[in-house]
């Protein structure tokens, strides 16, 4: 993946922090991506598969028309432009055109530049609710240590916020992978326009 091609705000999907919040999960995505965000993380690796293929279809129509890439967690690399894989996950027999992986340590960022990642997750930044469960939050100063020695881009997830976002691109960071801030909001359209709006113009890292 080029450097120029590169998003600067994933949405990651959450059927359940939508539902929560009394919203349709691709109404969510569809504001989003008319907001101006620039790549849509389809999740919901508990959702039955044949409603997930449908799910990821409509994802796929509505991010091309939008100009937007479109990653699958963990899922068949035809239903969408790239696959994003846990941390335990194994390389796919035949690679995607893009392929991502999460990880929650330099180590596990340094095997996945090994591995051929085109770019990581890095989490939690900061603490959140979302994803419980992964250890302490590393914050900005772990999350520039981490950056500073990866060969890959890193994106930040993990409580990220617009007010938090710059602070994660000037640390180092590619952009930001944002679910709960997005997912969960009263109102997601206003969320996802301003998280593009924190990140934008900033020239990025030269890895």
């Amino acid at each position: 993946m080029r450097q120029e091609d590169l998003p600067r705000v994933i949405l990651v999907t959450d059927l359940h922090l939508a539902a929560k919040a009394g919203h349709d999960l691709f109404d969510v995505v569809e504001v989003a991506l008319d907001a101006g965000l620039d790549c849509v993380l389809l999740r919901e690796k508990d959702m039955h598969p044949a409603r997930r293929a449908q799910l990821a279809e409509r994802l796929r129509c509505a991010t091309r028309a939008a100009h937007a890439l479109f990653l699958i967690s963990s899922g068949p690399a035809e239903w969408a432009d790239g696959v994003h894989l846990a941390a335990h996950d194994p390389l796919p027999r035949v690679r995607p055109a893009v392929l991502g992986r999460s990880c929650h340590s330099a180590g596990e960022v340094e095997a996945a530049s090994h591995d051929g990642i085109d770019y990581v997750f890095v989490s939690p930044v900061f603490p959140t609710t979302s994803k419980p469960g992964y250890g302490p939050a590393i914050d900005i100063a772990g999350l520039e240590t981490v950056c500073a020695a990866s060969r890959i881009p890193v994106y930040a997830l993990g409580g990220i916020t617009s007010a938090n976002a710059r602070a994660c691109l000037v640390a180092g960071a590619t952009g930001v992978a944002v679910m709960g801030a997005v997912m969960a909001a009263t109102d997601p359209g206003r969320v996802a326009g301003e998280l593009v709006e924190a990140v934008a113009g900033w020239p990025g890292p030269q890895l």
